[in-house]
């Protein structure tokens, strides 16, 4: 082999080495150009699904994977970390996404924290244990809550009466109650309904779960269940509840020591003058407000706007507050949606008369025109509650019997993010206390 040969294999050599050389460094300066996060949008615009989007969020939780919660930000956006599984999953349930690289990820992040902008990232840890207060024969579609957690695809599990009774609410992070009557009234539907099949089935149920539970009367056994729950938000829980849940629950901690039932519900007389002995100081968000006494309204007391409002259903409307998502970052996620403006929608108790709200409970949502507030949240003890007045955000007046709500004509309710925001709330890192 001449000296010339060797010389240009050399040079051939050389310039493959310095060839290749480049392609590998061009590829590692530019790998921040490489998709490592996916965004999911939760504008009007950008979102195709909003309610299955929570759904990859907590699926993408249940993988031990952190998410951020973009507040503010397109909407309330999760920014999740970049893997075809998760970009599977998306397209497996038509929610809408983006591929980000790193550079573009830290430039919104950058953007987020800068004091001049109303926004804030917040970290999802862990996926909440989810438990919704139902009796056991109820369908996921009786309740807005299990129809949307079924929709979106987030588990949860059923508990009752017998599970709240004996501690079971302290496998779980989060509790939804199911519309039911804390006051032992059977929902006050005594009224149009007592000499219905459904109705006297489940008055004879109740008392026979009361009676099983060592109880003599259903109103004992419902104040014992309310308790439960009162020490379980006490102690560290999160408590979302809706329509008639709210007042009815808040009733039955005033009235602790009270009867306020009458015959035809619990077989005794109610205290005389039980108006007089309820005490507020016990309840969680109302005040003031008078009990319904007659048996055969549809109604608990004045905490419900139902009867007092006349707002014609076109121009039924309520608002989402503002808050600071930097400074007051807990009621931004709760308030986190594509509109500030949600559509109304009844329930046994629709709102919340503003002005039986006590004042150290935060209006999230209300309608200012009408003195109502129709979202609500407040601290009590080291947990969180949250109301909702209403039955279902997508059904305005729903009656016994009515056709279940079909959530896949409905994928980007505004009323039914609300309920979401709850159910992700308790995954959000949790700040340390100054000391």
């Amino acid at each position: 082999m001449t000296t010339t040969y060797r010389s240009k294999i050399k040079k051939l050599f050389f310039r493959n080495f310095v060839k290749q050389l480049a392609i590998v460094l061009f590829f590692l300066s530019s790998a921040s150009s490489f998709a490592s996060y996916i965004l999911i949008p939760m504008d009007a615009e950008g979102q195709s699904d909003h309610l299955k989007a929570y759904g990859v969020t907590y699926w993408t939780l249940e993988k031990q994977l952190k998410v951020k919660w973009l507040l503010n930000y397109r909407g309330g956006s999760f920014l999740l970390p970049y893997s075809e599984e998760i970009v599977k999953e998306c397209k497996i349930r038509g929610v809408s996404f983006e591929t980000l690289s790193d550079a573009k990820a830290n430039s919104i992040l950058q953007d987020i924290s800068s004091p001049s902008q109303n926004q804030e990232a917040v970290v999802l840890e862990k996926a909440p244990k989810i438990a919704v207060y139902s009796p056991k024969g109820n369908q996921p579609w009786d309740d807005a809550v299990t129809m949307v957690l079924t929709y979106a695809e987030i588990p949860y599990e059923t508990v009752y009466d017998e599970e709240v009774l004996s501690d079971g609410l302290l496998l779980f992070d989060w509790l939804h109650l199911h519309h039911e009557d804390f006051t032992g009234q059977y929902g006050k539907f005594y009224g149009a309904y007592r000499a219905t099949s459904w109705y006297i089935d489940q008055k004879k149920e109740a008392e026979q779960l009361a009676r099983s539970l060592g109880y003599d009367k259903v109103s004992d056994e419902k104040l014992a269940v309310a308790l439960k729950i009162r020490d379980y938000v006490i102690g560290g829980g999160f408590m979302f509840a809706m329509c008639s849940a709210t007042d009815s629950f808040d009733i039955a901690l005033s009235a602790e020591q009270v009867d306020i039932c009458e015959p035809m519900f619990d077989g005794d007389p109610s205290t005389p003058s039980y108006q007089s002995k309820i005490e507020y100081s016990k309840t969680f968000a109302f005040k003031d407000f008078t009990l319904e006494r007659s048996p055969t309204r549809y109604e608990f007391s004045s905490i419900d706007m139902t009867r007092k409002r006349q707002i014609p259903k076109e121009l039924d409307y309520f608002t989402l507050m503002d808050f600071s998502a930097k400074w007051d970052p807990i009621p931004t996620m709760l308030c986190q949606n594509h509109t500030a403006l949600v559509k109304g929608f009844m329930g046994q108790t629709t709102a919340f008369d503003r002005n039986q709200v006590k004042a150290n409970v935060l209006v999230m949502g209300e309608n200012k025109r009408n003195g109502e507030a129709r979202y609500i949240h407040g601290i009590k003890g080291k947990g969180f509650f949250t109301f909702y007045g209403g039955h279902d955000p997508e059904d305005y007046q729903h009656r016994v019997g009515d056709p279940k709500t079909e959530l896949s004509l409905h994928p980007n309710s505004p009323g039914y993010r609300l309920i979401l925001n709850n159910v992700l709330f308790p995954a959000a890192k949790k700040k340390k206390q100054k000391t």
